[in-house]
């Protein structure tokens, strides 16, 4: 991605909005037994940048990122249609030894 080896960088402050908040569902709680976290994070928000957000914030080693872009749901409310909006879910998975406690929130 990047030539003659440089290293992708963040800023502090755009560190804190690439992660939005964990997912806690049964599904994502599942997969923290493979050592694998769930989290809805900024559209414009590439792999790398996740991967630097993540080790920075939480401390950890990240294997690899996996991201979906999830696509909004038509919901209807008596005769009006609605639309949920679009977002985008990173799953993270974390090096052996590493861990992160995402009951306890983000500060």
């Amino acid at each position: 991605m990047f030539k003659n080896g440089q290293k992708a960088t963040l800023a502090e402050d755009k560190m804190y909005t690439v992660l939005r908040h964990p997912i806690i569902t049964e599904k994502a709680t599942n997969l923290t037994q493979y050592n694998q976290h769930t989290f809805k994070v900024a559209t414009w928000a590439t792999k790398t940048y996740i991967k630097l957000s993540v080790e920075k914030i939480f401390k950890v080693k990240v294997k690899s990122v996996k991201v979906l872009n999830v696509k909004g749901k038509v919901k209807r409310f008596r005769n009006i249609l609605g639309r949920t909006k679009d977002y985008k879910k990173a799953i993270i998975c974390l090096e052996d030894g590493h861990t992160i406690d995402t009951s306890t929130g983000l500060k």
